[in-house]
């Protein structure tokens, strides 16, 4: 009857953990957003003089009505990335900045699925047999093995620690649990 609660811990731990980190970096990437449009906000505030300032200010061809034909977000930046903007760049218009490398599609960290699961059944199964420190050689092995992508891109960096935190989480979670009602 063991053997069935370790299968059902290792099966719960290693797979329904997807679920979990999926939902945690959905959670991070609102909050994100949400930061990400308060910080354009305040720029858009300090573009446009702050409180008190009026249209009339910005000289000829300024409107802030949206029936003027420009596109925004509900930030307030346009919906139409500079890069995408066929106009050339004068000494009044800024050259559209570059876009990243990993905004244009490349993936990162790739195969991050398969091995949340095999972490996740590792940290499980390390619990489960009573040797916690063999989590150190996990992370040990997930670190090194990312190293170079982790450097190169804060992006990853970030999305790394989420997902390992929060795969590692869970697998402690459900083995202590499993744990704990065997031995009662």
């Amino acid at each position: 009857m063991n053997a069935l609660w370790i299968t059902l811990a290792l099966l719960i731990a290693g797979f329904a953990g997807w679920p979990v980190t999926a939902l945690v970096f959905r959670l991070a990437r609102t909050i994100d957003d949400r930061a990400d449009a308060g910080q354009s906000a305040d720029a858009v505030d300090d573009a446009d003089g702050g409180p008190g300032w009026s249209d009339s200010d910005a000289g000829p061809g300024w409107s802030d009505d949206p029936s003027d034909g420009a596109v925004t977000t509900a930030a307030g930046t346009p919906a139409i990335p500079a890069a995408a903007s066929t106009e050339t760049p004068t000494p009044e218009t800024p050259a559209p900045a570059p876009v990243p490398a990993a905004a244009v599609g490349t993936r990162i960290l790739r195969g991050g699925a398969i091995i949340g699961v095999l972490e996740r059944l590792a940290v499980a199964l390390a619990i489960l047999a009573g040797q916690p420190v063999a989590i150190a050689y996990v992370v040990a092995i997930k670190g090194l093995g990312r190293f170079a992508e982790l450097k190169e891109t804060p992006v990853a960096a970030e999305r790394f620690i989420i997902g390992t935190l929060t795969s590692m989480l869970w697998a402690a979670g459900v083995a202590a649990l499993a744990r704990v009602l065997l031995q009662a």
